[in-house]
């Protein structure tokens, strides 16, 4: 039986020490890939730097920085220009051109559009303990720290979501969002609660 595993590597690309490939995987011209990572099944572009990170059954197109210790999970295509830090997970989900999630999200079943932002804590919440749902969000959207996103929902272009908010119903264009409420501050009142170390 004829194995269909092989691996395409430009000659200008630079593969660092203790770097894994598995399955049919390319990498183009001129891409890093920095120790630690594995890349299973997928197609790096070109100009990219992966760092520390873990890629399978996807795509990720030109001058694209994953990581370090991000996730690219099965069916994933990161578009150009975009930046995927360090504990960011993407599954099934589409990224698009020069959007960027930096640290600590999950992106699940997602269409992401161009030049979005997708903050610290942001959550795509995909199950409903039933089945996967969806999630599309416009072009030059703004997505605040620690917001939950809850599918099925559209997300129109240039809708800013304010951080700490959890978003159920789908915006119209420009919308501003915001779900939080405001704190209770009680003077005088933690000294009993917590005596520390």
């Amino acid at each position: 039986m004829q194995r269909e595993n092989f691996v395409t590597i430009d000659k200008s690309a630079v593969i660092h020490k203790n770097v894994h490939f598995f399955g049919k995987c390319s990498v183009g011209a001129g891409t890093v890939i920095y120790p630690g990572s594995t890349i299973k099944n997928s197609c790096i572009g070109e100009r990219c730097e992966i760092k520390c990170s873990f890629i399978e059954d996807s795509t990720i197109e030109n001058d694209v920085i994953v990581g370090p210790f991000a996730h690219i999970r099965q069916q994933s295509t990161i578009q150009s220009g975009c930046r995927i830090g360090n504990f960011v997970e993407v599954k099934n989900s589409c990224i698009g051109k020069k959007s960027k999630a930096s640290h600590l999200a999950y992106i699940g079943d997602a269409e992401i559009g161009f030049g979005c932002n997708i903050g610290c804590g942001a959550i795509f919440v995909n199950y409903d303990g039933k089945q996967k749902h969806k999630t599309k969000v416009g072009d030059n959207c703004f997505i605040g720290c620690n917001c939950n996103i809850i599918a099925p929902i559209t997300i129109a272009s240039g809708t800013y979501i304010c951080a700490g908010t959890t978003i159920t119903q789908s915006t119209q264009k420009d919308d501003f969002v915001i779900g939080r409420a405001r704190e209770t501050i009680k003077h005088n009142y933690a000294k009993d609660r917590y005596k520390g170390e």
